[in-house]
């Protein structure tokens, strides 16, 4: 005790401890995390995060316009979880399916108006975009429910029971089993490739700086457009390698549709690792270093996982969040990445998605260029 006595300092301690604290203070970058990440959790699974989504787009196809077919879409619409965007033909309902435009799509067939008056039960279509089975199930449950309610007021003359007015039948497209791995997999290509790529160039420059070797590249008479794309071409490899292994696994080991063109997949793929890598590089030019590096990623990487659409329902979020979820290459990536192999839709459909990675790539970089000093300050 007492040769712990004599060599226990308590103003030495104290020195150490006041020396801690100023060093986080002018460390501004850790103790904005500190606060930061705490802060963006809690409001992102405390009012963005929603697994019953609602409101969701939803078109129309009415073969004879009718007061049933107009009473039943206003009971949808009134029900909070669709939201009516339209009456269309059978040909543009299929082609805002296959661009994820619309949830659902719903056809009253000829001859619906005619049935119910006859104490018959019409069929009822209801085609849904299953490539996300979480989307779509609160609100199918409550189409089964919803005919009897809608129609047992309006045919007071019918002796029908309420719950066989219509016949409902429901279509799970891209996804008609519910396979919880048709969805996750192809998204794990963007989740992995966001991680691993942004994470892997943002240490890249800052390594050069620890360890000294930053000098020899400030000697060259190298452009910092040489020195940043030289840096992001050696990871492309690395992530088209990780993006084939993902593919062979989920095609072999889960057993995952792939009705698209693998070689349109590949160039979709490429352009996201060129952003991700953009947005690394531009991080490793910012940070001090690599702990400040890892820091940013992470703050990028944990908005990108909870409103890309990947772990939760994209459109079960509220506006805002959708609004910051757009601005983030991974949600237009999975968008294309689920598109491309479990709907198999070609280029022509692809640009609304395209050219929000493109347009957050240009930015990065002109930023990245921006900040990318030629001192060692």
């Amino acid at each position: 005790m007492n040769t712990f006595s004599a060599s226990f300092s308590f103003s030495r301690w104290l020195g150490i401890l006041i020396k801690e604290f100023i060093q986080l203070k002018r460390d501004r970058l850790t103790f904005g995390m500190i606060v930061g990440i705490p802060i963006m959790q809690l409001l992102l699974f405390g009012f963005a995060i929603n697994s019953d989504p609602k409101h969701l787009p939803t078109a129309v196809v009415v073969a004879e316009p009718g007061p049933f077919a107009r009473a039943y879409v206003a009971a949808m619409q009134n029900s909070d979880y669709f939201t009516i965007v339209g009456s269309v033909d059978a040909r543009e309902a299929d082609r805002l399916l296959d661009r994820s435009a619309v949830q659902f799509v719903v056809t009253f067939p000829a001859g619906f108006q005619r049935d119910l008056v006859r104490g018959k039960s019409p069929v009822l279509l209801v085609e849904a975009d299953a490539s996300d089975p979480v989307a779509v199930g609160g609100a199918i449950s409550v189409l089964n429910h919803l005919g009897g309610e809608v129609f047992a007021a309006e045919l007071p003359g019918v002796h029908t029971p309420a719950p066989a007015t219509i016949e409902l039948r429901v279509q799970r497209r891209y996804n008609p089993e519910s396979i919880t791995a048709y969805n996750i997999v192809p998204g794990l290509l963007g989740v992995i490739l966001t991680m691993t790529m942004i994470l892997m160039t943002g240490l890249a420059m800052t390594r050069e700086r620890e360890r000294g070797t930053f000098e020899n590249l400030l000697s060259t008479p190298a452009t910092p457009i040489e020195v940043m794309t030289g840096k992001i071409v050696p990871y492309i490899l690395i992530g088209l390698i990780q993006v084939s292994l993902i593919l062979l696994a989920g095609r072999w080991v889960f057993n995952v549709p792939m009705h698209g063109s693998i070689a349109l997949l590949y160039v979709v793929v490429l352009l996201f690792i060129c952003a991700n890598l953009t947005l690394g590089i531009t991080f490793s030019s910012i940070a001090r270093n690599q702990l400040q590096a890892m820091q940013m990623t992470f703050f990028f990487f944990l908005p990108s996982m909870l409103l890309s659409g990947f772990m939760f329902p994209f459109r079960g979020m509220p506006g805002w969040a959708q609004a910051i979820g757009n601005v983030l290459p991974l949600t237009h990536f999975l968008v294309l990445v689920r598109g491309i192999l479990l709907k198999g839709i070609g280029p022509a459909l692809l640009w609304d998605h395209v050219w929000p990675i493109l347009l957050f790539m240009s930015v990065v970089l002109a930023l990245g260029l921006k900040t990318f000093k030629r001192t060692l300050d």
